[in-house]
């Protein structure tokens, strides 16, 4: 954590988990003042599931009640800012539009973007701090030209470097990560010590607005059930099933095509216009690259190509590739070696060791076999 004049009002993101709380309570205990701001995005109470059980997540009303009782309990200020309209227009119309047009979105890079270090940070300011902090497992420090960094949070089961790729230079100074030093067993020895009431409360793995996990009843009941059916299809355009709508499919998937046949199939892609699902053989995920777009970089490249590491989702391994800058915010990605399942609309983040280079949107991928994909 850089080090930082103590005197300064800090705005906490508190969501009523253990890392946003152990946070506030650091940085209290360190000699910062403190506000504690927690983002009312989505109404919990009106989603229950076919059998009537009601969800608590992430951002519920519950989570927000124990945000306030850990402020209340810190004696810091609290506020609740409600972010429900942009949270559906800015994150969850986007989800939804990404789907049905053949893509898999990441709605909680979208949310860090466009919510917490943009609009929640605005609010910040408007209250008079100098920072905002959150409970993210990264790190940030600066160097002796003045330039920030975003590096990867110590614990690898934890780093949330991915989500954050989007982040600028600005943002990055305005920006404290309490925990990105820390494993999560650290963390909750911190809020034991604290005598936080949240120190033993479980993680929220699904998507917020998303309770019960299933997307397709979400997206179905966004848009109608059956929309965009049609055929799947192998990639010479050989009819061999159908669909009940292409938003049910992504790439690499297996379960759930419903088809006879000899081998395992996987989805390979998904076309919209067509509305056809192109499935194929195992060996066929495999792509040599990718095409990346909306490309922004924390550390801009000094040279036309790139070499450096990439993950293309959240829990993978970062593969070595070399990339390649081009017009429009764009990027060419070529992998040292074929990776698979390279998934259109997942963001893709360059990766020089622990550092965060930048990032984009996978547009589509660069494989040696010619799927009859959209692009």
């Amino acid at each position: 954590m850089p080090k930082i004049d103590t005197s300064k009002r800090v705005v906490v993101a508190m969501s009523g988990g253990v890392d946003s709380s152990v946070t506030a309570a650091l940085l209290r205990e360190q000699g910062y003042e403190i506000i504690g701001i927690s983002m009312q995005v989505w109404d919990h109470s009106s989603f229950s599931a076919p059998d009537g059980e009601v969800f608590g997540t992430c951002c519920s009303l519950d989570d927000i009640h124990d945000a306030r009782r850990v402020a209340e309990h810190l004696d810091i200020p609290f506020y609740v800012v409600n972010f429900e309209e942009e949270f559906q227009r800015l994150v969850i119309d986007d989800f939804v539009a990404e789907y049905f047009h053949g893509r898999t979105p990441n709605p909680c890079v979208r949310c860090n973007q466009r919510i917490k270090f943009d609009l929640l940070l605005q609010k910040a300011r408007e209250l008079g701090a100098d920072l905002l902090a959150t409970g993210h497992y990264a790190r940030v420090d600066r160097d002796a030209d003045g330039l920030w960094h975003l590096r990867t949070g110590v614990d690898p089961a934890k780093d949330q470097s991915y989500f954050l790729f989007t982040l600028t230079q600005e943002q990055l100074a305005s920006t404290l990560f309490p925990l990105g030093g820390m494993t999560k067993g650290e963390v909750r020895k911190l809020a034991a010590h604290f005598k936080l009431r949240v120190a033993e409360k479980g993680e929220s793995q699904e998507i917020c607005f998303i309770p019960d996990n299933d997307y397709v009843r979400f997206l179905e009941e966004a848009r109608g059930k059956g929309h965009l059916s049609g055929k799947i299809v192998d990639r010479r355009g050989h009819v061999v099933g159908s669909h009940e709508g292409t938003y049910r499919y992504t790439v690499g998937q297996r379960k759930g095509l419903g088809i006879a046949h000899p081998h395992p199939l996987y989805v390979l892609g998904v076309d919209t216009e067509r509305r056809e699902v192109v499935v194929g053989h195992r060996v066929e995920l495999a792509s040599s690259g990718l095409l990346a777009v909306d490309v922004t970089w924390i550390i801009p490249p000094t040279g036309e190509a790139v070499e450096a590491s990439c993950k293309i989702r959240y829990r993978h391994k970062p593969v070595p590739c070399r990339i390649r800058s081009l017009p429009g915010n764009r990027a060419e990605v070529v992998f040292l070696a074929p990776e698979k399942s390279v998934t259109p609309g997942q963001a893709v983040v360059f990766y020089r060791d622990d550092e965060v280079l930048g990032g984009g949107w996978i547009e589509n991928k660069v494989s040696s076999f010619e799927v009859r994909v959209s692009s």
